[in-house]
């Protein structure tokens, strides 16, 4: 009992330390949306940190119209990284689990 319950910490120990590995990694994953016409593209990581933005000058001379667009196109790479994210960390998460009863929720 007691060696399954240290084998159970360690594999969920090493299993926290790959989760970790993979959102390090998923910093490095780049995810490039654009506006239906692109006038409008932004680059974003899988862990959801902005890091290029790209904007036509037509539509620099509509500032309302800029802002419809940050926020559509934002919020569309947000949900295409958030479920890439998810997925990732699900993957790695669900592989390290330990076969608890009742915990199949995770599978």
């Amino acid at each position: 009992m007691f060696g399954d319950m240290m084998g159970m910490m360690n594999k969920l120990k090493e299993t926290q330390k790959k989760v970790e590995d993979t959102k390090a990694r998923l910093n490095t994953v780049l995810i490039d949306e654009s506006s239906t016409d692109n006038k409008l593209k932004v680059t974003i990581t899988a862990n959801r940190t902005i890091k290029n933005i790209v904007i036509d000058d037509a539509l620099l001379e509509d500032k309302d119209m800029l802002e419809d667009y940050l926020v559509l196109t934002l919020n569309k790479a947000i949900e295409r990284a958030t479920t890439v994210n998810e997925t990732e960390i699900a993957a790695v998460a669900k592989d390290g689990m330990p076969n608890i009863p009742g915990l199949d929720m995770f599978k």
